[in-house]
Formats: structure tokens, sequence, C-alpha cells
């Protein structure tokens, strides 16, 4: 007889995960809180509009080659390469910075304020590149029994990478390059964690090697949103069963086993093994009550960024904009020190804008482009009350008006905002955190929250808040570690 298995959640986690054990015989079911599948890799359609709600765009593309490779189909993604990567606006200059992989280009973009850019650029990357393959196949691609386990697999990290892990990206920033621009532009990966380079360890420099030499970006054709429609028909067809606008709230256990899922209407979800793709540290504290998890110790965790976004239909072409855009002012440092915990909306926001219909013209109607607008913000512990979303909102797009050269405002066909509080509110959030648990060195490899439950012995996670970590490939290693540690547990089914 077939074991069963319950997703809770339908994130990409959670999807990639059910396409794997789909491929070992398991009966899947995915209950998912919102009305449409993707978690946060979702999308709004309206007023002839669609748009990307969250990832825009990913890098390791290969990690989608290899999932679809595991159950022996084809990958039905077509990918575009994003290059440039995306450009620069700065406060006070007029043109942008282009970031090409080509590095006499980039060069070229910077020639008249970083001297020998190629040079030094080499250099830096080659120190990423060693510690991205030095680390991938230890740090990243295993699962770890136990904290001790982890720091066991550390010590076969080369030790040349140790300072690394006690350094700032920022510090490793200054050792490499010269120019505030330059070091800026180098530390936005830091915001792809949900964080700030003065925050994140050195060790995610290997981030730029990832953008700028092993991979690139990429996105999808027809939209981000295409991942999940594609996997989605793929399980369909394999049986599996979805189940919509349904929010767990409880696990019932018995003899050390999680034996069903209820939900908030009273219904009871059972299974022989449950798999929970929700946010992997407040889920043991908000739904299976644990102490170590309380409300008090979650929030003296570190979380993530939230994001503030705006999505916007415009009528007419906005030829400055390329498809993906950063708009930073000139205190980066003050501005990153002060965005986690002010209680209060910035006055010149620092925001990221995607134009999707430059690469998908489906996107929009002919002759209007879809704006997605992200602006990194405090989350809910320091700034609970968005009453003033409006107010920001209308901030930004002033502010990105003047900066292309192009009045928005006056040709917006369709606005749509979120807050902090809705991407709590649709997504179970913990406090509307963007990606999860933040990347210090006390929350990453063995010391997040474990893919298996300590207590109970079918209860297993996936996602951004436990190992590996938070974005779109990682998580889909992530379905690959979790599907090990069931197939370990309770074999394969034929």
């Amino acid at each position: 007889m077939k074991k069963s298995v319950l997703l809770i959640g339908s994130g990409l986690g959670s999807l990639a995960t059910a396409l794997r054990l789909t491929k070992h015989g398991y009966d899947v079911k995915i209950i998912e809180k919102f009305s449409t599948p993707g978690g946060r890799l979702n999308i709004i359609e309206k007023d002839g509009f669609s748009f990307d709600m969250g990832p825009s765009f990913f890098s390791m593309s290969y990690e989608f080659k290899e999932l679809f490779d595991y159950i022996g189909i084809e990958n039905p993604l077509q990918l575009n390469e994003l290059n440039p990567l995306y450009s620069v606006y700065f406060e006070g200059k007029e043109k942008p910075f282009m970031m090409h992989k080509d590095l006499k280009k980039l060069e070229k973009e910077f020639e008249n304020i970083e001297p020998h850019l190629e040079q030094k650029v080499r250099k830096y990357l080659d120190a990423a590149g060693k510690l991205f393959h030095d680390t991938e196949n230890i740090v990243v691609k295993q699962n770890f029994n136990s904290k001790l386990h982890y720091l066991q697999q550390l010590t076969r990290v080369p030790f040349k990478h140790g300072p690394k892990m006690f350094r700032s990206m920022w510090s490793e920033l200054e050792k490499n390059f010269d120019s505030e621009e330059v070091k800026v532009i180098f530390s936005l990966v830091s915001f792809f964690l949900g964080s700030t380079p003065f925050q994140t360890p050195a060790v995610y420099t290997l981030l730029n090697y990832t953008e700028l030499v092993h991979d690139g970006y990429w996105n999808v054709q027809g939209g981000m949103y295409k991942i999940v429609t594609e996997i989605k028909k793929i399980l369909e067809a394999k049986g599996v069963q979805f189940v919509f606008n349904t929010e767990i709230v409880e696990i019932e256990e018995k003899d050390g086993k999680a034996v069903a899922a209820i939900s908030k209407s009273g219904e009871r979800y059972e299974a022989d093994i449950i798999v929970c793709n929700a946010d992997a540290a407040s889920f043991r504290g908000q739904v299976l009550k644990r102490k170590e998890y309380t409300e008090q110790k979650l929030d003296e965790l570190d979380w993530t960024l939230s994001p503030f976004t705006i999505y916007l239909g415009v009528k007419g072409k906005l030829e400055n904009l390329h498809h993906h855009n950063y708009f930073l002012g000139n205190n980066f440092k003050e501005y990153a020190d002060k965005i986690f915990k002010t209680s209060v909306s910035p006055n010149k926001p620092y925001y990221y804008v995607n134009v999707s219909s430059r690469s998908n013209p489906g996107c929009a109607p002919e002759g209007h482009e879809n704006l997605f607008i992200l602006c990194p913000v405090p989350d809910l512990r320091y700034k609970p009350d968005w009453s003033d979303s409006q107010d920001l909102a209308a901030t930004i797009i002033k502010d990105l008006s003047e900066r292309v050269g192009y009045d928005i405002s006056s040709n917006i066909v369709t606005q749509t905002i979120l807050s902090p509080v809705e991407w709590q509110n649709n997504f179970n959030l913990y406090r509307g955190s963007g990606l999860g648990l933040a990347h210090g060195l006390n929350q990453i490899g063995g010391f997040r929250p474990a893919n298996k439950d300590e207590k109970l012995s079918n209860l297993y996670y996936v996602g951004a808040s436990t190992i590996p970590g938070t974005g779109l490939p990682i998580v889909v290693i992530g379905s690959r570690l979790v599907t090990e540690r069931i197939l370990q547990d309770h074999g394969t089914i034929h």
C-alpha cells in the first residue's frame, strides 16, 4: 500500500518535494492557505496586466534542470539569461551603471571612478569562486544530523576561508575596491538574503561569483509563475491533490508521530508523513507550541527584511528603465544602519524595479509597461503600523518618475500595494519577514531549524527557514535534502 504524504504550504520547496516524492511512489496531497499555489512565487493578474508577486529572477539555473532530470522529464521551462544583469541608479547621477558579465565592459562603466577594475574584479571573483566550490557540497548540499555534525563538516572547509566567516561582506569589499559606488553595487547581493552588507558575513561574496561568472541571472519566458504552473500540471497528472484556502493550525500527535493536520475550520487531514513548507521556526512555535520557539524567542532571532511591494500597470513605454533596476540614494551606510529597526517609513527610500514586460511582452497590454517595485523595510516587530502605505507608495512613484523622466502617476492604469501586513497575513510570513530567518553565522547550516523534526519522527520541513536557506535554487536543493531524509526513514515505494 502506498504511503501518504501531506505537504503543508505550496511554495516552491513543497512543489519540488512533491515532484521528487511522486517518483518514489508516495501518495501526495498539498494543503495551501492562499487561493493559488506558489507561496511567495505567485502572480497578480489585474486589468490586463500580470505581475510576478515575489521573486523576479534567480541564479543557479541548473538546479531546475536537476529537479526535472530527477523525475525523468525534460525541463518544461524556457529560461531567459539576463545580460546586462541589472542597472543601478544613484541619486544625483543622471546615467545608471550597467552590470555586465563581460568584465571589459564592466570596467568601462566605472573607468572614471575605479581604475583597473577588471583586474580587481578578477582577483575578487577568483577568491569568491574558490569559496563557492570549496563549500558547496560541504555546507549547502547535505543534511546534518546535529549541530556537532555540522561543525565537524566545517572542519573540511579549507582554513584559508575561515576569516571570511568573521568579517562582514562590506569589510571584504573595502579590501578589494576603492570607490563607494563599486562597493555598494557589489554589496547589493546581501539584500537578496534580506539583509545588508554590514550584517552579512563575507562568505556571501560567493554570490557575486554566482551572478557574474558561475551561472548569471535568469528569468522564465512567460513570467516567473510559469515555474509553478508547469510543476502543478505535472503533479496533477501524477494524481497529486491540491486543497486551497485552508490553513493548518494544529498537528495531532500520537506515540511520537504526527498523525494528522487540523485546519482552522476543523478539517482533519491524516497522513503517514507530513512535510511543512511553512516557516520552519514559527511553525514549531505557533502550531507545535514548542517552548524553544515561543513568540519571545522567535522575536529574538534575526529575521530578514520585509517586502513593501507596489505593482503598477502604466500607460506608455519607459525607455530609461531596463529589466532589473536599483534606485539608491547617496547615504548607503546610514540608510542600511537604520532600515532594520526604524518605526517610520523612509523619506528617501531605496528600492528595486522590475519591468518584466521588457522580456515578456504578454505581461502588459500593447503600449504599456508592468512595474514591480520592491522596497525592503523593517519587519512588524519594529514597524507594526502600515497605515502610511499609500504615502510611501506615492513617495516612491514620485521619486521614480523624477529619476527616469516620465510622469508615472498620471499614467497609472492599475495599482496594487502589499505592505508587510499583507505579506504576513497572506503567506504566514513571521512578522512579515520576506525571506524567513536571516543568514548570520549563528543561523546558517546546522544552526538553522533542522529539516527533520526533533520530536515527531515523521514530520519534516522544507523552505527558506530550514536548510540550506533562502532563494529559489536553494529551496530546490532543500527539496532534495528533505527527500533524502524521507527515503532514508521510510524507503522507496514502487
